[in-house]
């Protein structure tokens, strides 16, 4: 280690850098690991006109002490400029959908933007992760209603779809006892029994249409008032 700072030194000093250069690189040699940065909340107006406010955190470390205390004056604060600027222009790219949804894309794209900017200075950004997008209230009432109504229409088509498949069967099953009037008196007799097992006080029976019809022509057939002669006919006067 001792031969490194030495060799550095020699550079340094061949290169005309001062004395409180050199023990800043110095410094910088000693502290290589990765940095995370806050990226404070920005006002970010989306493609579609979107008004979100997002915060990010930005993972960087110094590859080149040299560059990173001669190109730049303070590279933590550069870098932290450089993530704000960067998030506010590449997240106004972007729609409200693809900012909330594709969030590894953005963060990917937002990493390799701000990447090219710290490069030269002996500093490489690692990752970039937006952590919060706040969106505002009315906006968020207004998602909340839009996917009670998506819910509600797929419940609406399902209920749909099922009353329909369950009318083909009836269809079918109908055309088969229409076939087989036996089938027909088993069904009720069945329903009977499946009534009767529920412990009910009272039992309703349904009549068949047809055995009324019968009852009204026999009913007709045997002395019965004439469905052609009014209830308020006068019967006629006897001559004097």
């Amino acid at each position: 280690m001792g031969i490194v700072i030495v060799g550095l030194l020699v550079l340094l000093a061949l290169a005309g850098i001062g004395i409180a250069t050199t023990v800043r690189v110095l410094q910088e040699y000693d502290n290589l690991q990765t940095v995370a940065m806050s990226v404070p909340p920005q006002d970010i107006i989306t493609r579609d006109n979107v008004t979100l406010q997002v915060d990010a955190v930005v993972y960087s470390k110094v590859v080149d002490p040299i560059k990173a205390v001669v190109e730049i004056q303070n590279y933590l604060f550069a870098t932290s400029q450089a993530a704000q600027t960067n998030l506010r222009a590449t997240l106004g790219k972007k729609t409200l959908n693809e900012v909330l949804s594709a969030r590894e894309e953005v963060n990917a794209e937002l990493s390799a933007v701000i990447a090219g900017v710290t490069a030269p200075w002996g500093v490489r950004v690692t990752s970039v992760e937006v952590k919060d997008v706040d969106l505002p209230e009315d906006l968020q009432r207004a998602m909340a209603r839009e996917a009670e109504a998506t819910r509600d229409a797929k419940a609406l088509r399902i209920s749909a779809e099922a009353e329909l498949q369950v009318s083909h069967v009836l269809s079918e099953a109908a055309g088969v006892m229409s076939r087989n009037p036996s089938a027909l008196q088993l069904r009720f007799l069945q329903t009977v029994t499946e009534v009767a097992t529920e412990q009910n006080s009272t039992l309703v029976l349904p009549i068949p249409i047809e055995l009324l019809n019968f009852f009204g022509g026999s009913s007709n057939g045997h002395g019965g008032p004439s469905p052609s002669r009014g209830r308020d006919e006068i019967p006629p006067r006897r001559a004097d």
